[in-house]
């Protein structure tokens, strides 16, 4: 089921199946969001929860006991309940389950709102415990943008800049399992720009830990802004599309609440960098605003 919120400047289409966008509009019929390929990559904007990209051997420990959950955790291929929906506002709500609790082993509660003010979508996450032990958990946001958004341009032309970085960035390495490793020096920018696709520094992704202004931009060949994302409940950023010997026309923005698994952490949930943790009965919001223009 699709549900739709609007108002003068936006139009933005939501899935009850993971809650995840479908499509982001102006008023001119401009889409903003990657509509996905089969042949590049399907999905287009889905939630991470409650796990982010992929465990070492599909698996982690919860107090020595091990459990089994597939890349990026169970909430992108669960359908939601709407449990709010106005003009301008959507609101749905994901339960844990026997199958999710096979994976993950906590009573919870995830509510995706997705509010829209003027040219902006504000995206908040609000996870609640309603377990009787501690609940750990990582959330992340997988944003999927066009680009180029016009005809007539190139993704090449596309670039991010990350304000406050603007000579070079440090990112974190990824082995050949995908884990990832200790930083290992800094990369130079070109004019601030980091380039959209990460294998040009020899990686699957752009890891970046507490970008300055927990800000990232997506800008045209003209370097004009046309998808900023605002993200200060979220200290980490991936910057990812899909590696093809062709520009693949897409790029995501994805602020994450933790780092993925990693050379230099534990098996345990708790022992990964940035672990989120919610006492019984506690619940916290996560959220972000993706501004159009």
């Amino acid at each position: 089921m699709i549900v739709t919120i609007q108002n003068e400047c936006l139009t933005v289409d939501i899935e009850d199946l993971g809650a995840q966008l479908a499509s982001v509009r102006n008023h001119h019929g401009t889409e903003y969001l990657w509509q996905g390929d089969a042949d590049i990559w399907a999905r287009r904007a889905p939630i991470l929860f409650p796990v982010l990209c992929g465990l070492k051997d599909n698996t982690y420990l919860l107090d020595g006991v091990p459990y089994h959950m597939n890349k990026h955790g169970f909430a992108r291929d669960c359908v939601f309940e709407v449990v709010e929906h106005t003009d301008t506002k959507a609101s749905f709500r994901l339960t844990d389950n026997e199958e999710t609790r096979r994976m993950y082993p906590f009573s919870f509660t995830l509510t995706v709102t997705y509010t829209l003010e003027e040219n902006r979508l504000i995206k908040c996450h609000r996870v609640e415990n309603r377990s009787e032990q501690v609940m750990y958990y990582e959330l992340g946001v997988h944003d999927g943008f066009r680009a180029p958004l016009e005809e007539g341009e190139t993704m090449g032309q596309y670039a991010i800049r990350l304000p406050g970085l603007e000579d070079a960035i440090e990112p974190y390495g990824l082995n050949e399992q995908s884990l990832v490793t200790p930083k290992n020096g800094t990369i130079a920018l070109e004019n601030g720009r980091i380039a959209l696709d990460p294998t040009t520094y020899h990686l699957d992704t752009v890891i970046l830990d507490q970008p300055p202004q927990a800000r990232a931009v997506l800008v045209d060949g003209q370097d004009r802004p046309r998808v900023t994302a605002d993200f200060a409940d979220f200290p980490y950023l991936g910057i990812w599309t899909q590696a093809k010997p062709f520009d693949t026309n897409y790029v995501c923005i994805e602020p994450w609440s933790t780092l993925p698994d990693a050379t230099f952490v534990g098996r345990e949930l708790k022992d990964k960098a940035g672990i989120r943790s919610l006492q019984p009965g506690a619940w916290e919001e996560l959220s972000y605003t993706a501004t159009f223009t």
